[in-house]
């Protein structure tokens, strides 16, 4: 047989390194068609769920509308990898008579954190943002960062750390870098109120410059105090990777996951989706909003700027309870969500979680998100292993390893009901099923 002339032999290896080439460009970072993407429906009853228990969360939504307790809300729930609840109730926009629909886009406030860091992580997989690695490696002005003492006449001096603020520390909240808003020391009072308020302020650079400025609250690693470790781990992530947080997170996360509508800047033709909050306060009488609709952020503060929908989250929450991997896209090894989903405070760490999340005595923190240490003690229903974060507008998300379920409920509730609401819907979710 006679052998090929040596261009067609060419133009053979050619293609076959071409067509290899596009197999790993498919598998490392092609976005997945967002029909490629979406979970399997099912009959919630085949899953386990009873009709008397569903029922009942469709008559709790109802109430909770009538009441004017909560505008309306999309609640998502998969089991078994399946989705087997997807529901919209009341109004997206309740005051001009917008009725709720499926793919409504929230402010998500602080679930923003938990895809972060799952993003984060994945550099972590390549060994480019060890745990324990310093963060001024990136920024270099916090070696010379320092702990706040106030006297007794409430003045503020400061003190060397005891050792450096890392990448570990900025995961799970033992950083000292708290927000303003939740307390009343002098030092509380040098920090901004919050995420949000904080990004509507400074850029990134400029941002980092006032953490490491600022003096802390708590030496890090000592104490689990929430404030702005996550944000300060999206700016680790833009330095290291070149790139904005929500490009780099569209590429690792979003894109690979079919979350087509989850970005830090709603687009112009979107954003007659974006849920609206009640007026007024349901407990409180007093005026509310939700400043992330109308503020202009100056960088992506992963700590909580981020918006998206219960069908794109239930698709990541899903991932992670799958172990990183959602329809042949891995995203994270089985080990690394194990580690992320594992508690890291320990004994020798200040555990306050339950100060930030009443009603969740008895969890401890991962990276990104509370782990669920043993059954009772907390006032919320669930089981060992579980895992959650919530958001200060309403939302909540969380995953159970031992009943294979994910559950994301997306409301527009900026106010104290967000938190009578979440354990609420842990014991009907847990109360409608039945094996």
């Amino acid at each position: 047989m006679k052998k090929p002339h040596n261009f067609v032999r060419l133009l053979r290896t050619a293609h076959g390194f071409v067509g290899c080439l596009g197999i790993a460009l498919v598998t490392l970072g092609t976005p997945v068609p967002v029909e490629a993407a979406d979970l399997a429906r099912a009959d919630p009853l085949k899953e386990g769920f009873s009709a008397t228990g569903l029922a009942r969360i469709d008559a709790f939504f109802k109430s909770e509308i009538e009441a004017n307790r909560t505008p309306g809300a999309v609640l998502y729930i998969a089991r078994n990898g399946k989705l087997v609840v997807h529901k919209a109730y009341g109004h997206l926009d309740k005051a001009n008579g917008v009725p709720m629909r499926e793919d409504a886009i929230f402010s998500i406030a602080s679930m923003t954190k938990v895809m972060t860091v799952a993003a984060a992580l994945t550099l972590t997989e390549e060994a480019r943002l060890p745990l324990s690695a310093p963060v001024s490696k990136w920024f270099p002005e916090f070696k010379d960062a320092k702990l706040g003492v106030v006297d007794g006449q409430s003045h503020v001096t400061t003190e060397p750390l005891k050792r450096p603020l890392t990448v570990q520390d900025l995961m799970r909240h033992t950083t000292g870098l708290t927000y303003g808003a939740r307390g009343n020391t002098p030092i509380h009072k040098l920090f901004p109120p919050s995420s949000s308020g904080a990004a509507t302020r400074y850029t990134g650079s400029e941002f980092m410059a006032q953490m490491a400025a600022t003096p802390f609250l708590h030496e890090p690693g000592t104490v689990w105090d929430y404030g702005f470790g996550i944000d300060a781990l999206g700016m680790v992530v833009e330095r290291e990777s070149g790139k904005t947080l929500d490009g780099f997170m569209r590429e690792r996360i979003w894109s690979r996951l079919g979350m087509k509508d989850t970005t830090f800047h709603v687009p112009p033709a979107d954003r007659a989706r974006v849920a609206q909050a009640l007026p007024t306060d349901p407990l409180t009488g007093k005026p509310q909003s939700i400043a992330m609709l109308t503020a202009k952020i100056k960088f992506d503060c992963g700590g909580g700027c981020a918006f998206s929908t219960a069908p794109d989250y239930i698709r990541f929450g899903q991932m992670l309870l799958n172990g990183g991997v959602l329809n042949g896209q891995r995203l994270l090894s089985p080990q690394t969500v194990s580690q992320m989903t594992s508690d890291h405070l320990g004994s020798h760490i200040q555990n306050n979680v339950a100060v930030t999340e009443p009603g969740r005595m008895g969890y401890g923190f991962g990276l990104g998100v509370a782990v669920r240490k043993e059954k009772g003690v907390a006032a919320v229903n669930g089981n060992p292993g579980d895992f959650f974060w919530n958001g200060a507008n309403g939302t909540i998300f969380w995953a159970d390893p031992k009943e294979r379920l994910v559950v994301v409920m997306m409301s527009a509730a900026p106010g104290e009901i967000r938190k009578i609401h979440r354990e609420q819907l842990a014991a009907l979710v847990y109360g409608a099923m039945e094996k």
